[in-house]
């Protein structure tokens, strides 16, 4: 078989599985039967566990079947697509450091203004994560990597819809003037003046580290997906692991001190 449509299967199942756990019906049941604690476990495992196949595939596949679309080889979208990418890094990189307590941090159970980065858009995780994707889909060679890339995109953006509607029906109206009053495309909120930017909240700091990030994956880029894509996986499972950690220990502490203070 073709290892594009492989790869393309693989995707289906780690969105289907990833999202599909998550929606309210299938989740209730599951909990109702499992515990809150159970289902965070069955989830990470199966999400875990369709992610690493799917990378390992493309890992081992990377250099076979037909060719992409191979945008990198005319000069001037390359440039521009590199740039794209190296955007999305810089998102991602103030996504995870601004994840804990923000309205889409699914434990923090509350919904504040936008401010920071999410003024530029309310998710910069998952838009900076397509925007990647999106780019290395137009720049690879083979048509495995063209697939595999879109496929990572369509699932970020298809769970980044997916967040705001069970936020919405979780918090209601205050999560609906936030929807209001952001937007998920990177900078459109601020073009439609929505928005503005407001320089002293932006994460510098994380800004800084994702372009360090983006210098150093340049640097290794021939063996990212060497031996098997145990670095990869291992980074974005490990990642996650941590956010849900920090996330869980921020809502232990917030629910410590308000037991303390009524």
């Amino acid at each position: 078989m073709e290892p594009a449509l492989t790869a393309a299967l693989l995707w289906l199942v780690f969105g289907a599985t990833h999202v599909g756990l998550a929606t309210r019906r299938v989740r209730a049941v599951l909990v109702a039967r499992l515990g809150e604690h159970g289902f965070t476990a069955l989830f990470s495992v199966v999400a875990s566990a369709a992610f690493a196949v799917a990378i390992a595939y493309f890992a081992a596949h990377r250099n076979e079947g037909a060719t992409g679309l191979a945008l990198a080889d005319v000069a001037a979208l390359r440039g521009a697509l590199m740039a794209l990418s190296v955007t999305g890094i810089v998102l991602v990189s103030a996504g995870s450091a601004t994840y804990v307590g923000s309205p889409y941090d699914h434990l923090a159970g509350t919904v504040r203004a936008p401010q920071g980065v999410e003024r530029i858009t309310r998710h910069p995780f998952f838009a900076g994560l397509a925007l990647f994707a999106l780019a290395h889909a137009l720049l690879a060679t083979r048509l495995i990597g063209t697939v595999g890339f879109a496929g990572l995109a369509l699932v970020t953006i298809v769970g980044a819809r997916h967040q705001d509607a069970k936020l919405l029906a979780r918090a209601g109206k205050p999560y609906a003037d936030y929807l209001a009053a952001t937007s998920a495309m990177p900078f459109a909120a601020i073009l439609a003046g929505r928005q503005r930017f407001v320089w002293r909240e932006f994460p510098l700091g994380a800004f800084a580290t994702g372009l360090a990030v983006a210098v150093a994956l340049r640097a290794v880029h021939g063996s990212i997906f060497a031996r098997g894509g145990v670095w990869v996986i291992a980074t974005v499972i490990g990642g996650a692991g941590i956010f849900a950690w920090q996330s869980a220990r921020r809502a232990r502490r917030l629910g410590a001190a308000v037991t303390v203070h009524t």
